[in-house]
C-alpha cells in the first residue's frame, strides 16, 4: 500500500482510484463495508481510502482525553489488510477544517486524485462547519461525473455497530466484544519504554508501553498476544492502570509480561492486543501478595488464551 499525504501533483497511477471516504478509527466491520462496497462498485479501479490525520475531534477538543482505536500506523495496517492498495492520509489542521465542502469535493476529490467512484457512510459530514452531507455529495459527484455508493450501517441486536460503540465495550472491559465488532482483537501498538523495572524483583518482567493516545480501556488485568517489530508473537498477561500497591501516581500505563520469552525490548515498538479481561484493578497489602495475584493472573490468562 502506498501512502500520500497531499492532493496535489501526484503521479498518474496514484489518482482514478475508487476511493472510501471517512476518519475509520479502528477500523472496524462497519469500515470494512465502505471499503468492500468502493471495490464491487469499479472492481477495474485502484482500490483506495481517504482518511485525516489527526482525526478532526482531537483538532477541536484538545483537551479532552484521549479516545483513539487506532493511531496511523495500526490504521494503516489495518487497511492494507482490507486490500487497499492507496491510502490518502490528508493533514487535518486548523485550516484545512475551513474548506468548504464544495472545494473538497471539487479540488481534492475530482482535480486532486481525479476520483472514478466514492463510497461512504450515509451520516458522512464533510468541509467547513460539516457543510456537506450525503444528499450534497449525491448531488455534486453526479455532476462531477463521479460515481457514489452510500453504504447503510452494519446492525446487529444491538443496533448499528460504531467507533463510539465499540470505545464503550473497551472501557467496560469487554474487549472481546470489541473484537468481534472490529473482526480482529483490539490492540495498542507503542514503544517499549523504560519503567521502575520493578516486576523483575519479583519475578515478573514487564514491558512498558506508554498509551499515549489511546484509548484507556478499563483498568485492569487482561490476557494479551503482542506482536515483536520483527513479528514474532508471544502471549502474555497485562496490566493497564495506575498500579495502586506500588505507585500513586495519575498517570496509567500498559505494562506486559511475555510467557517465555527471554530478551530486551526497550525501544522496539509492539503491538499488544487485548483477548480477555481477567479482573479489576486492585491495592494489595504489599508485594507477596501482589506476587501472588500476579502468578494467579498469569495462569488464567495462558489458560484463556489456550482456549
Amino acid at each position: 500500500m502506498r501512502i500520500f499525504h497531499h492532493w496535489q501533483d501526484l503521479p498518474p497511477d496514484a489518482r482514478g482510484a475508487t476511493i472510501a471516504l471517512g476518519n475509520f478509527d479502528g477500523v472496524h466491520l462497519g469500515h470494512a463495508s465502505v471499503i468492500k462496497a468502493a471495490h464491487v462498485a469499479r472492481p477495474d479501479a485502484p482500490l483506495a481510502v481517504l482518511t485525516f490525520e489527526p482525526h478532526p475531534r482531537e483538532v477541536f477538543r484538545p483537551d479532552d482525553p484521549p479516545f483513539r482505536l487506532t493511531l496511523s500506523a495500526e490504521r494503516a495496517d489495518a487497511l492494507e489488510n482490507l486490500g487497499v492498495a492507496l491510502l490518502y492520509e490528508l493533514p487535518f489542521d486548523q485550516g484545512f477544517s475551513h474548506m468548504t465542502a464544495e472545494d473538497f469535493i471539487t479540488s481534492v476529490l475530482h482535480e486532486g486524485l481525479g476520483a472514478r467512484h466514492l463510497a461512504s457512510g450515509q451520516d458522512f459530514a464533510f468541509g467547513h462547519r460539516r457543510g456537506g452531507d450525503a444528499g450534497f455529495l449525491t448531488d455534486r459527484a453526479e455532476a462531477l461525473g463521479m460515481g457514489l455508493t452510500l453504504v447503510p450501517p452494519v446492525t446487529d441486536a444491538q443496533g448499528p455497530l460504531s467507533s463510539t460503540r465499540i470505545r464503550r465495550a473497551l472501557q467496560d472491559g469487554y474487549p472481546e466484544r470489541a473484537t468481534a465488532e472490529l473482526g480482529r482483537p483490539w490492540a495498542i501498538r507503542g514503544p517499549v519504554t523504560h519503567g521502575d523495572k520493578r516486576g523483575r524483583t519479583i519475578g515478573f518482567p514487564t514491558a512498558n508501553v506508554p498509551l499515549g493516545r489511546h484509548l484507556e480501556p478499563a483498568r485492569g488485568v487482561y490476557a494479551v498476544t503482542v506482536r515483536t517489530e520483527g513479528g514474532t508473537f508471544y502471549k502474555g498477561v497485562a496490566n493497564i492502570g495506575r498500579r495502586p500497591t506500588v505507585n500513586a501516581g495519575p498517570e496509567s500505563r500498559l505494562e506486559v509480561n511475555l510467557f517465555d520469552f527471554a530478551g530486551d525490548l526497550y525501544d522496539q515498538e509492539v503491538t499488544v492486543a487485548l483477548h480477555a479481561f481477567i479482573r479489576p484493578e486492585i491495592r494489595f497489602s504489599g508485594l507477596d501478595a501482589l506476587k501472588a495475584q500476579i502468578a494467579a493472573d498469569a495462569a488464567e490468562a495462558r489458560r484463556l488464551l489456550a482456549s
